[in-house]
C-alpha cells in the first residue's frame, strides 16, 4: 500500500455546493464597498449577484445583497468574516433563514432591461413573449423594442432564451435585491 507523501490525513471529501443570498448592512462611506468585495476577491470566493444602495438616509446605512454559491462551510467563514468588518452593523443568510421558517427561499427580485430587434412576424411574437411574461414596453421604433421585465432571476433567464432566437440585441440586469419573509426587519 502507498503511502500519501504528508504527514496528515488526506480525507476525500464531496462537499455540496449551494448558493446563498447574504444581506450585509454597513455604513453608507467611502471605500465600505471595496472592503467587502475585497474580502471575496481576497479569498477566491466568487459574487454571482452584488447590489448595493442607501436604505436608510438619515443613518447613512446601505444594504449590499450578495449571491455566492460555496460549501456550507465556506459560507459560515464568508458571514463570520464580514461580521469582523468595522463598517458592517449586520449580516444576514436570508437562504438559511428561510430555510428555518415554513419558505423555501427568501423574497428575491430582479429587473431586466431587454433589447430586441426585428420585423414582421418576429415583432409580433417579441410582443406576444413580452406579454406573456408581464414585461412592459419602455422605448420601441419600427426596428427594435426595449422591455422591462422583473421577477425571479430564472424568470427573467427564461425571457431573455426565448428571446434570443427572435432578435436579442443586449441585456442589461440590476442583479437580485431581497428581504427576509416575515415582520421583522434587518
Amino acid at each position: 500500500m502507498n503511502q500519501p507523501a504528508s504527514a496528515y490525513f488526506i480525507e476525500d471529501r464531496h462537499d455540496v455546493l449551494e448558493t446563498h443570498t447574504l444581506s450585509v448592512l454597513v455604513d453608507n462611506e467611502p471605500g465600505v464597498l471595496a472592503r467587502v468585495i475585497g474580502l471575496f476577491s481576497g479569498r477566491g470566493y466568487n459574487i454571482e449577484s452584488l447590489t448595493v444602495s442607501e436604505t436608510e438616509h438619515e443613518k447613512h446605512l446601505s444594504r449590499i445583497t450578495i449571491v455566492t454559491t460555496a460549501t456550507r462551510v465556506v459560507i459560515e467563514q464568508i458571514i463570520n468574516q464580514l461580521d469582523r468588518l468595522v463598517p458592517v452593523h449586520r449580516v444576514i443568510d436570508l437562504t438559511e433563514q428561510a430555510r428555518h421558517t415554513t419558505t423555501a427561499r427568501p423574497l428575491e427580485r430582479e429587473l431586466a432591461l431587454v433589447k430586441v430587434a426585428g420585423e414582421g412576424e418576429n415583432r409580433l411574437e417579441a410582443l406576444r413573449l413580452a406579454d406573456a411574461f408581464k414585461a412592459q414596453v419602455i422605448d420601441a421604433t419600427t426596428r427594435h423594442f426595449v422591455f422591462e421585465i422583473t421577477g425571479r432571476t430564472s424568470k427573467i433567464e427564461q425571457f431573455i432564451s426565448i428571446l434570443e432566437p427572435i432578435g436579442l440585441v443586449e441585456v442589461s440586469r440590476t442583479g437580485i435585491a431581497a428581504l427576509q419573509r416575515g415582520p421583522e426587519g434587518m
